[in-house]
């Protein structure tokens, strides 16, 4: 039995994540801190809350007092950080929190798992960690920068963050990568394509679009909406993980993702088909007869700042060394997160606050 930190843990992939470790190992501990920030939802959990493996604690990863006590009312074995601040427009706006968030809030899980677990020194002088323990970073595809129309991310690619967002998370994963291998501290990242599925916040593509269109709001679209991104279903990206904490080796990177490369106006156009269909078929209770949904609701905006044109990435390493491959096809995974967001649309709007209408407003008006 292990006890596990879950750091964001009622954000989009962490509340996935917190309830895939709840059915996959029934005998661990999983502690969930979340600051409850405005991607942050309790509702994505209420399903778990009265769980007996199951605790919440509202905190900040960047609160070194608290973190150290749950470290010490705990005594956690792993630690998974998904928490941070995770938008790249936000980031335009205010790098700073995501400096504070990502950067400093790693450095104070870093510093209080490692004098937590450490046990001693060996005959080096280097520090020595209790057995079985294990930090895991989570981060991103987009510390590497940009691709052009071939290649993919592996690995060793060098990185090349374009963005106040990445370049926050690649910092976070230098750190995590100089405690190991400046401390020996037992390590691993992973970095993921784009996200999709259930409890996504509706700031990012698919969710924004499933709820314009239910909405028959405008579909705000950057640029030409070409440029390409890797789609990885959660649930794939939670099972990756796991397994780069049951077999990954420490110290190593590891990439996941999705084998499906999209076009932003390909999924877009996708999502106005699929949800016109369903909704005409009147099998849901959404005050939309999708009879006027259609492309005409694509409104083409300016392009956002940096914007990088493609990702894609390579995820030989993990396939082939930890046995994990991704089991969704996008084309199944679009149409079952489509299918999600028609059937919980009370989650929809119960987000959709007057703080987050008053960012989409800024950042999505037609210039």
């Amino acid at each position: 039995m292990k006890t596990v930190l879950v750091t964001g843990g009622a954000g989009f992939i962490g509340s996935n994540f917190v309830k895939y470790m709840l059915a996959e190992h029934p005998n661990d501990k999983i502690v969930n801190l979340d600051a409850l920030t405005y991607a942050g939802n309790l509702e994505n959990l209420r399903d778990i809350e009265d769980h007996p493996n199951y605790a919440f604690e509202k905190g900040d990863i960047a609160d070194r007092p608290l973190v150290k006590n749950l470290f010490e009312t705990y005594d956690f074995d792993t630690v998974v950080n998904f928490a941070a601040e995770s938008h790249v427009d936000r980031s335009i706006e205010d790098p700073e929190i995501f400096i504070r968030t990502n950067v400093m809030g790693t450095l104070v899980l870093l510093d209080e798992a490692k004098n937590h677990w450490q046990t001693g020194k060996d005959a080096c002088g280097c520090p020595t960690f209790r057995d079985g323990v294990r930090f895991h970073q989570v981060s991103t595809d987009e510390v590497y920068g940009a691709l052009g129309k071939t290649g993919m991310f592996t690995e060793t690619t060098p990185i090349t963050a374009n963005s106040p967002y990445s370049a926050s998370k690649a910092s976070a994963d230098l750190i995590v990568r100089s405690y190991g291998q400046t401390f020996k501290f037992p390590v691993t990242i992973s970095r993921c394509s784009n996200n999709y599925g259930p409890y996504h916040f509706p700031e990012k593509l698919i969710p924004l679009m499933i709820s314009n269109v239910c909405a028959l709001k405008n579909l705000p679209v950057y640029g030409d909406g070409m440029q390409i991104r890797d789609w990885l279903h959660v649930k794939d990206h939670c099972s990756g993980i796991d397994a780069i904490l049951q077999k990954g080796v420490e110290g190593e990177v590891y990439n996941i993702g999705g084998n499906n490369e999209k076009a932003n106006i390909e999924i877009v156009n996708l999502i106005i088909e699929n949800v016109g269909e369903k909704l005409r078929s009147g099998d849901y209770d959404i005050d939309n007869d999708g009879t006027k949904i259609c492309t005409e609701l694509i409104t083409y905006v300016e392009d956002r700042l940096g914007h990088d044109r493609r990702y894609a990435i390579d995820n030989t390493k993990i396939t082939t060394e930890l046995g994990w491959e991704p089991s969704y096809t996008f084309e199944e995974g679009i149409v079952e997160t489509i299918e999600w967001y028609l059937n919980n649309q009370e989650w929809l709007e119960q987000v959709k606050s007057g703080g987050y209408q008053q960012y989409y407003e800024t950042m999505y008006s037609k210039k």
